[in-house]
């Protein structure tokens, strides 16, 4: 984890959520290093419409699982999600909208910029 990471637009990597705790660290960032094989990169604010596409693949992010730190989301929270799992909701006409600077340049190995833009939010409020 590099404490220089950037995000999509270059800049330096901002927080995507202390509440829920999110990040592949649990450290409120999409940070991403060799050990993420899952690439937690894409900062989205997640929908219901989305949880239920996640949870129709296998992946449930709704029920809690105290023993990795996870409450379970509900939409309107900001989570950083992998990477591929975004690309294909967005395949699926289902991608949750993104928080640009709190997304880890490395998401660009998954999808492009322009991808990312199409489904972009600002950054309001505490993350």
């Amino acid at each position: 984890m590099s404490d220089n990471a950037r995000n999509v637009l270059g800049e330096a990597l901002v927080p995507c959520s202390y509440d829920p705790l999110t990040g592949y660290y649990r450290d409120g960032c999409c940070n991403t290093d060799e050990h993420d094989q899952g690439s937690h990169v894409v900062c989205a604010k997640v929908t219901q419409e989305f949880l239920d596409f996640s949870l129709a693949r296998g992946n449930d992010l709704v029920t809690p699982r105290r023993e990795y730190r996870f409450a379970g989301l509900k939409a309107g929270d900001r989570w950083c999600l992998c990477a591929t799992r975004w690309k294909e909701a967005l395949d699926a006409g289902v991608a949750p909208p993104v928080v640009l600077e709190c997304t880890h340049e490395r998401a660009l190995d998954f999808v492009t910029l322009a991808q990312l833009q199409s489904h972009a939010i600002k950054a309001v409020g505490k993350p």
